[in-house]
């Protein structure tokens, strides 16, 4: 087996990257990166009723948002369905592998009469060992050889040794009558030929592991290192389902959740590294390993989600939480901004991140840059602006003409008017802030000053003055 890691994500197209998806293929990414290794990606598109080309590129922008990058190409388990094949072809000439003519018919009266008998309704094919020479010329299966006696064991990093008797596996169907090769037959190939040492995957996989190991063992083949993850439950402890709320990545990013909030929540959600709730990718990635996984299932909580969303956008680099808000505008359909508007929000960043936990919220203490004169106050911010506020902003813009424009001469110029009219400061915020913004939850009058600059500002309070 080859000493660089090798982690695979395999999803199928028929849907939207859902969030048990996603922390599957963050656990493989995170386990790769941190060594040095290959995150591969591969679309199990073998069934092509439900495959679409839709889900495919859903799952690509969801990985893409996650910002987990993978190594290489992309591999369609469709378009290698020729090497499938192949290898079920070498376990028949090794006489690993039969052919079985049993019809639909035998097998289900097969069954039938074990279940009357009170006995195991697992095939047992009357053609495993059929002399060649008595074949009908008749369609039939390809079926592996599977081991009668002893015990298959699941060495897995997670759930532990996982012991299945092998009296309990039937021969499983290789290829189809038709010649096409099933799937549990096609992860095994494209996992052996793709180089994967690991296979973290959901424990629903737990139990094809074993007939999945069939393959391994007739082939002599390296097993890859076993790591089945729990699912994901509600808040309530049941299955994560659509009564939940939103499922879809997309949907995530569509509610305005920063994707470095998402990748921390998502890498705790089963996974955990002593106390620790907030680290940063390179600390996941060089803290995650396949002990610290749970073996019970996760529940998911958005409060949890959004606190720690709101932690990366508070320490983020302004440039990065710019570019992923005007991504998220985009997204969700607002509005191209001009390019001043652009320079505006790009100098606000820094006073709007503070408290937000998602992109709305953020949207939202940023109404000051997105507005145009007149400011139009909201019904709570135009309380503040009555007749008495008014005077006192009339008052106030002839002293903000003569401040040099820095905070500190900004704060001593306002409060010391603020005392020279007998009032707190809090009772002058109020006004400045429906005039600036016309919102009475903003960021500090000060900041939305700095950010519009002397003349835009001066512009505000005189219009709200009037």
């Amino acid at each position: 087996m080859s000493t660089q890691v090798v982690t695979r994500f395999a999803p199928s197209p028929t849907g939207y990257l859902h969030i048990g998806g996603a922390r599957t293929a963050l656990f493989n990414w995170l386990y790769a990166r941190g060594r040095g290794g290959k995150f591969l990606l591969r679309i199990e598109d073998t069934d092509r009723e439900r495959s679409t080309p839709e889900a495919t590129q859903a799952i690509l922008k969801g990985m893409d948002w996650l910002g987990l990058d993978h190594d290489g190409e992309v591999v369609s388990q469709f378009e290698r369905a020729d090497r499938h094949a192949e290898v079920a072809l070498q376990l028949l000439a090794e006489g690993k592998a039969y052919k079985c003519f049993a019809t639909q018919e035998e097998i289900q009266a097969f069954r039938e009469a074990a279940r009357a008998e009170g006995k195991s309704t697992l095939y047992r094919s009357p053609w495993r060992d059929a002399d060649p020479a008595t074949f009908p010329d008749a369609p039939y299966v390809v079926r592996i050889k599977a081991p009668r006696d002893g015990e298959t064991i699941i060495r897995d990093q997670v759930q532990g040794d996982v012991t299945i008797r092998n009296d309990q596996l039937d021969d499983m169907i290789l290829l189809r009558s038709d010649g096409t090769p099933v799937y549990m037959l096609a992860v095994v190939v494209d996992d052996h030929d793709m180089g994967v040492t690991h296979a973290i995957r959901g424990d629903d996989h737990l139990m094809n592991a074993a007939r999945q190991q069939m393959v391994y063992d007739a082939m002599g083949w390296d097993v890859p290192v076993w790591a089945h993850i729990p699912l994901i439950h509600g808040p309530d402890g049941k299955k994560l389902s659509k009564r939940h709320g939103a499922l879809g990545v997309e949907e995530y990013q569509a509610m305005g959740y920063p994707a470095a909030g998402m990748r921390n929540y998502l890498a705790r959600l089963g996974w955990s590294h002593g106390d620790d709730e907030f680290f940063t990718d390179a600390q996941a990635k060089e803290w995650f390993d396949l002990s610290g996984i749970g073996k019970s299932p996760a529940r998911f909580d958005f409060k949890k989600l959004e606190n720690l969303c709101g932690q990366h956008l508070a320490s983020s680099d302004d440039a990065a939480v710019l570019h992923e808000l005007l991504a998220f505008r985009k997204v969700t359909g607002q509005k191209e901004l001009s390019e001043e508007k652009n320079i505006l929000l790009s100098k606000a960043i820094y006073c709007l991140k503070g408290g937000a936990k998602t992109f709305p919220q953020l949207i939202e203490k940023a109404e000051f840059v997105f507005a145009d004169r007149p400011i139009q106050p909201d019904q709570k911010a135009a309380k503040n602006l009555d007749d008495v506020s008014r005077g006192i902003l009339k008052e106030l813009t002839p002293q903000l003409q003569n401040a040099s424009w820095t905070r500190d001469e900004l704060e001593a110029t306002a409060t010391q008017f603020a005392e020279a009219q007998g009032l707190k400061f809090g009772k002058l915020a109020g006004p400045i802030r429906a005039a600036l913004a016309g919102r009475a939850a903003t960021p500090s009058v000060f900041d939305m000053m700095l950010v519009l600059g002397q003349e835009e500002t001066l512009a505000r309070l005189t219009d709200a003055a009037a």
